[in-house]
């Protein structure tokens, strides 16, 4: 069966906003958000226990407490529909934000960068990390029950 390009351009955006309407009323969209960051800041952790012996190399980090504050916003906004390409994030422009961090005393090659602090964040992002997915993974599970039928 062949179809008619008009009949072709009249479904295909229907379907999208379709398939984008189902997957923005979920919490799909927020815990991509939340995967995102914590792949982000893993890297700017890493990148801290990599130069741990560079003189002079003041620690970096994301900021949760931005990341969570524009987390809440993106989510009181969800109401309001915005197409957006799959792996698109709405808080991109936070992960460019890499600050650098005061929060470790300052040694004597004049580096900050503290072990045991990088070390108990990065398992702290990588715990968020893996919630995001498990529960991203429990998301995809029930939409797929859901439209075999099987329950």
């Amino acid at each position: 069966m062949q179809w008619h390009v008009a009949c072709t351009e009249f479904r295909i955006p229907k379907v999208f906003a379709m398939l984008s309407g189902l997957f923005q009323s979920t919490t799909i969209p927020v815990l991509q958000e939340v995967v995102s960051f914590s792949q982000a800041r893993q890297a700017v952790l890493a990148g801290n226990i990599a130069n741990i012996d560079t003189p002079g190399y003041q620690a970096r980090d994301l900021s949760v407490e931005d990341f969570q504050a524009r987390l809440k916003q993106a989510i009181d906004d969800r109401d309001q529909p915005q197409v957006r390409s799959p792996g698109e994030t709405a808080l991109a422009p936070l992960m460019a934000e890499v600050a650098k961090s005061s929060r470790s005393i300052l040694r004597h090659d004049m580096g900050n960068v503290d072990m045991e602090s990088q070390v108990t964040e990065m398992v702290k992002n990588q715990m968020r990390h893996n919630l995001a997915l498990t529960i991203l993974t429990d998301q995809f599970r029930q939409m797929q029950l859901a439209i075999s039928g099987r329950a």
